[in-house]
């Protein structure tokens, strides 16, 4: 162990913060925090540093793939605050400032689906491609992009959540629940625009409900519509919706659809299963990806 670097690994999402600390993509110890408040949360994942660091040493480097938005960009002076949110009590939340006040290591930080991205292309199912979007389709719906061998930032980073789609009103009646677009990609596919359209939770329908025609045909949209404006090598699909094996199919054939031939690649003319795919790592991309975000925030330091 001492010869190792050791790295912490933070996944924040909007109901509970994974940590975790370990060698590369090894796991040593492992905790679930619910999220509360910024203080009361980010204060646990301290304690749980602290705890581990007692037996293995002194942490190289953290890694945190965060829910958003968020600032990534280090030059900026809001890097590593979480932008204003619908997650209460979390808005300009300054949460690398609280890593930073006490433990004086390198410290990555990006959104989770850049995180999950990144670990996915360390060790999933896009090992070996340069462009390809990772895209979570759960409570809320995000999307990180790897081009041309980099994260994808820009301005702040990708909202893929919040592109716009067809709303069929003849079809589906119900409004959105985005509060700041209404019906947006997420507004209209996201797991809470499914419970509140149906009022029920997504995981207590049958797999033969309207719903999943539905679901599928936003979310195809919202892929065929990526894969023009990015051209990625592949599509992983993930998330508590994005993840369900009887959607896949549907999704896959419906992208193939509404693309209608335009881009003549064999991926998505002959191999639409190969293009769009679940993670490789299951649910263990965005804690994977903090790891890697601890290993980049090292080298960068070096």
């Amino acid at each position: 162990m001492q010869n190792n670097h050791v790295f912490g690994s933070i996944e924040g999402g909007g109901t509970k913060f994974i940590c975790a600390i370990g060698t590369s993509q090894n796991i040593i110890a492992e905790t679930r925090i619910p999220t509360t408040t910024p203080d009361e949360t980010m204060s646990q994942v301290v304690a749980f540093f602290k705890e581990q660091e007692k037996n293995v040493g002194k942490l190289s480097a953290i890694g945190f793939a965060c829910f958003g938005p968020l600032n990534p960009d280090i030059n900026s002076k809001q890097y590593g605050y979480i932008l204003p949110t619908p997650k209460p009590n979390w808005s300009n939340s300054n949460v690398v400032g609280m890593l930073k006040n006490q433990f004086n290591i390198p410290i990555g930080f990006d959104t989770d689906v850049n995180g999950a991205a990144l670990g996915e292309w360390r060790w999933g199912k896009a090992q070996g491609l340069h462009t390809f979007i990772y895209l979570t389709v759960g409570t809320g719906i995000g999307g990180g992009v790897v081009a041309e061998g980099k994260l994808l930032h820009g301005l702040l980073h990708p909202e893929m959540g919040h592109i716009p789609v067809k709303h069929n009103v003849e079809k589906d009646f119900f409004e959105g629940v985005c509060p700041f677009h209404k019906d947006c990609f997420e507004g209209l596919a996201s797991g809470v625009a499914i419970e509140k359209r149906w009022g029920v939770r997504g995981s207590t329908l049958d797999e033969n409900h309207p719903a999943w025609d539905l679901e599928a045909d936003y979310i195809a949209q919202a892929l065929a519509s990526y894969s023009y404006m990015i051209s990625p090598q592949r599509i992983i699909l993930g998330g508590g919706i994005g993840s369900l094996h009887h959607l896949l199919s549907k999704i896959q054939a419906k992208t193939k659809t509404l693309i209608n031939g335009y881009i003549q690649s064999p991926m998505i003319l002959e191999n639409i299963e190969s293009y769009i795919v679940h993670p490789g790592l299951g649910n263990r991309s965005g804690i994977l990806g903090g790891m890697a975000l601890a290993e980049m925030a090292l080298q960068k330091n070096d």
